[in-house]
């Protein structure tokens, strides 16, 4: 089995709950979402983060308003909708529930 490509598997899987919670805290532009996920070494691409937006966006998860910039063309800023909130609040009921599980199995002494 493929170490790195089971890692790349395990953070795929987090990455949706990991945007929609960085977006839940407020209006927040694209690279800004990218640099946290890349800070928290959840590692993604542009290319991989603007689809999943959009497929977000079109779920009803996420609206975004344009803003302008100073320093250049107008920004897309993204805030979660009320069915995005209520969506990340079922969740974060479910990663606490997987989060519990993986701790209890993990944590087992060996016989």
């Amino acid at each position: 089995m493929d170490l790195e490509n089971a890692q790349v598997q395990m953070r795929k899987g987090i990455l949706e709950y990991c945007i929609l919670h960085i977006i839940s805290r407020g209006e927040i532009y694209a690279s800004e979402i990218l640099d946290e996920l890349i800070n928290a070494r959840i590692m993604v691409v542009e290319g991989t983060l603007y689809p999943l937006l959009t497929r977000l966006k079109n779920s009803g998860l996420l609206d975004y308003k344009w803003v302008e910039s100073t320093s250049g063309p107008p920004r897309k800023y993204y805030v979660l909708t009320d069915t995005g909130q209520l969506f990340l609040d079922n969740l974060n009921s479910t990663w606490n529930e997987l989060s519990e599980s993986v701790t209890t199995i993990i944590s087992k002494k060996t016989k």
